[in-house]
């Protein structure tokens, strides 16, 4: 089944052709430099882009997969969480589509498109993964721990209570002066810093049972170190940036390893999803842990699919399609805070 997929949720206009979980083309427009100077997304900016770039992003991944309209048998979309004003691009241009070619259409949450990022492509059966599974999502905008009953069925068992990994990880590389988005700066500044030069607090150290993530304190300390140590020169700003993401690491996988040894049920598989999921180092400290607990971990598959990307949405239609779980496009509307549910 072809599955033309949008995304326009935050800062990237993407589109992608699927079929079944078989990626044929995502193409994605970044707006980072735009709302570089801005320090954050800007979401009238975001907006007016999305608008501008949609026709062509579009086209661009029909071409690319050697397909056109005619031949796609549903129409995807994002419906939440993310800007409101962004994802009405989207969902308005998935509409019109829909109703101008007869297509089926199908409602995607982006929190379950990150969830099933790592089938996209994968090279085994679906029979051969295991369920109950366990999925993380660490993105810019959100990081939680889900069970995954099955496909389609989610029970969040961990989330974040103030900001997501990702987002600490840019407002820790932005005092520190790398600028927005700094995450992928503040992972390359920090391999060649000391991971003992300086000493942060782990978030919840010894209440990993509370089974939550939370930054704002680590940020803090952060926040007082940096200005404890200006004038920043090079060795610093290396030495600040390994025990910022160190620390950050450290609290995700604590709170991951107590639900690993704690679970009710026998964890085989784990999939993890979101922009952060591109960082080495955390894949090191996931794919450890997991060997310790003799469970087999997945990532998506390249480099377009751990960001915001509209293969991933394609991937997650197709299981909605498989279930009939189509919309009609007069009634589908964006859904901003959208919650990851069955």
């Amino acid at each position: 089944m072809k599955i033309l997929a949008i995304d326009t949720s935050c800062d990237e206009t993407s589109a992608a052709v699927t079929d079944g979980i078989k990626v044929l083309s995502n193409t994605i427009w970044s707006q980072a430099t735009a709302h570089a100077k801005f320090g954050g997304v800007m979401p009238s900016l975001a907006k007016r882009m999305h608008e501008e770039r949609i026709d062509w992003v579009i086209q661009k991944a029909l071409t690319s997969a050697k397909t056109n309209i005619q031949n796609i048998d549903a129409v995807a979309v994002t419906i939440g969480p993310g800007l409101s004003i962004a994802l009405g691009v989207g969902i308005a241009m998935a509409k019109e589509l829909a109703i101008k070619h007869n297509i089926k259409m199908i409602a995607i949450n982006h929190l379950e498109g990150h969830l099933l990022s790592p089938i996209a492509d994968i090279e085994r059966p679906l029979s051969a993964l295991r369920f109950p599974a366990i999925g993380l999502v660490i993105s810019g905008g959100n990081t939680m721990l889900v069970k995954i009953i099955k496909i389609g069925t989610y029970e969040v068992v961990a989330q974040t209570t103030d900001d997501a990994l990702g987002e600490a990880l840019d407002k820790a590389a932005r005092m520190i002066g790398l600028g927005y988005p700094g995450g992928a700066v503040l992972e390359k500044i920090a391999k060649g810093g000391d991971l003992k030069a300086y000493t942060l607090p782990v978030p919840i150290s010894g209440q990993e049972k509370r089974q939550i993530f939370t930054y704002s304190g680590l940020k803090t300390a952060y926040s007082r170190l940096v200005e404890a140590e200006k004038p920043l020169n090079k060795m610093k700003i290396q030495n600040l940036a390994a025990c910022f993401q160190d620390v950050a690491f450290r609290h995700l996988t604590r709170v991951l390893e107590y639900y690993l040894s704690h679970s009710q049920f026998k964890i085989k598989n784990i999939f993890v999803g979101g922009g952060v999921s591109a960082n080495i180092e955390i894949r090191k400290r996931l794919r450890r842990l997991c060997d310790v607990h003799s469970v087999e971990v997945f990532f998506p598959k390249s480099k377009k699919l751990y960001g915001d990307n509209a293969a991933m949405i394609g991937v997650a239609a197709y299981f909605k399609a498989k279930a009939g779980q189509f919309q009609n496009p007069n009634s589908m509307d964006r859904d901003p805070r959208a919650k990851l549910s069955n």
